[in-house]
């Protein structure tokens, strides 16, 4: 069986898609059979990876519908050993259309459960805020990885992910634990960034990251040419990072 990690917090432009997609590529480059699971409307893993958003018949939408079965949805070989389940605007819609669906909370663990024994590995991008999108998310998923910005509010949102976690293993997913929590944008300069790192390791007291993802132009760049870090720029300190958190998350895995 292989692992489900959703990469959520509601708290959006914390780093969430870009670890997403770098966490995705890294694993896979490591040769780790990846799929990453793009569940946020806006679409940026999909976009990230090299798709352009609207141009695409089969999305994770027309799946929530029943409007199409999971191997016409995926997309393969993004790179090697990465497949990619491509979202569009349209999943925004999904949230009001499946208000009447039965088991609506569970509509993408059921699908994903087909195919899980396929990947090392199913990374899913949640959307930036705690609705049913996210719900069906952690309902699916073994582990939540947590991004958190090295900024003053980095706490606050921390505690409502927690709390959502805690609340969907009570009624729906009783296995669902927290992966870990990774720090992004780190700015070795600032004091704050140090402060927050601090607060959040006391108030947590486990499952942090040894790995933290600096500030880097390469890594804000990749996106834009629909590519991976790993591979828009292989040598630089944020391919570096990504490799390295890739590497504790297979190893975490192993424990």
């Amino acid at each position: 069986m292989g692992r489900i990690i959703a990469i959520a917090n509601q708290k959006g432009g914390v780093g969430k898609t870009t670890t997403a997609i770098n966490l995705s590529a890294c694993l896979a480059e490591a040769g780790q059979r990846v799929l990453t699971v793009d569940f946020d409307p806006q679409g940026n893993a999909t976009s990230g990876l090299g798709f352009e958003k609207g141009y695409m018949d089969k999305t994770v939408y027309e799946l929530l519908m029943q409007e199409c079965s999971l191997e016409e949805c995926i997309i393969k070989s993004v790179q090697e050993n990465l497949d990619v389940l491509p979202s569009d605007m349209d999943l925004a819609g999904a949230e009001i259309e499946l208000l009447d669906t039965k088991d609506k909370e569970s509509l993408l663990h059921k699908q994903l459960e087909q195919i899980s024994g396929r990947y090392d590995y199913i990374i899913i991008d949640c959307p930036p805020s705690l609705n049913l999108l996210t719900i069906n998310a952690l309902t699916a998923a073994n582990t939540v990885l947590v991004p958190i910005q090295c900024e003053y509010y980095a706490l606050e949102g921390l505690t409502q992910i927690l709390q959502m976690i805690e609340m969907v293993k009570k009624k729906l997913n009783p296995a669902l634990e927290l992966e870990g929590v990774v720090f992004t944008m780190y700015d070795a300069r600032t004091n704050l960034s140090l402060e927050v790192v601090e607060n959040v390791k006391k108030y947590l007291k486990k499952t942090i990251y040894k790995t933290i993802i600096p500030r880097n132009v390469r890594l804000a760049e990749a996106p834009s040419h629909g590519m991976p870090i790993n591979l828009y720029d292989t040598r630089s300190t944020g391919a570096e990072s990504y490799r390295m958190l890739a590497a504790e998350v297979i190893s975490r895995g192993e424990e």
